[in-house]
């Protein structure tokens, strides 16, 4: 798997990254998905220089202009509930993209372990097109294994990007042994370490409940 990490240069994601961190800003939940929504934009922005681009002839007032224009098929998939506000934010830049929801949660079978479980899918077909999955957290990388396993009879796409807000580095080490090189990952932080119950430290919580509310346990 290919890594694009934001945060190896300085820039304003660094405020936006900031802000849902802190304990005091991230409790307005309006401004937390909203800082979401800013970074999928910076994220879908970086994302769109790698995309494959065809010469269109636009017909201006004056005369006409040869315009260079993304000409990949995409598809954004977003992981729930948690991915609703990046994947707005990706689908401000790509305006034109299909849509794709997937639900995946954690299953806790003890204090400490857990398994994903993926129980609802609205997709397009898939085949031959540019899929983007969207997950604002990349805790252990065992959502996004199994979301990609479970999309794999709705075609097979052209390639694949990954868009994460903030991952710990023990969950990309396990998506780079497991998925290929063709797959690249866009992220705007990287933490070190996760806890005994699979969360980013320092993190910055559940995104879901910070963006939606408390949810019963499941």
């Amino acid at each position: 798997m290919h890594l694009v990490n934001l945060q190896e240069q300085n820039s304003i994601v660094n405020s936006f990254i900031a802000q849902l961190r802190d304990v005091n800003i991230q409790k307005d939940s309006m401004r937390f998905r909203k800082n979401v929504e800013r970074i999928g934009e910076i994220l879908g922005y970086e994302l769109s220089k790698s995309l494959a681009y065809k010469t269109k002839n636009i017909a201006t007032p004056l005369e006409n202009a040869l315009v260079e224009m993304p000409e990949d098929s995409l598809v954004i998939c977003s992981i729930l509930r948690a991915g609703l506000p990046l994947h707005t934010g990706l689908l401000n830049v790509f305006d034109s993209a299909e849509n794709s929801f997937i639900s995946a949660y954690r299953h806790h079978t003890s204090e400490t372990e857990f398994e994903i479980k993926v129980e609802y899918l609205a997709t397009p077909n898939l085949e031959g097109k540019t899929l983007i999955v969207a997950d604002p957290m990349l805790a252990t990388g065992r959502t996004f294994l199994n979301v990609l396993e479970a999309l794999k009879p709705m075609g097979t796409p052209k390639c694949i990007h990954l868009v994460s807000v903030i991952g710990s580095k023990p969950g990309i080490d396990l998506l780079q042994k497991s998925l290929p090189n063709t797959i690249c990952l866009w992220i705007a932080a990287i933490d070190d370490t996760l806890n005994k119950h699979g969360y980013i430290v320092p993190g910055l919580g559940d995104a879901g409940d910070l963006c939606f509310g408390c949810k019963l346990s499941n």
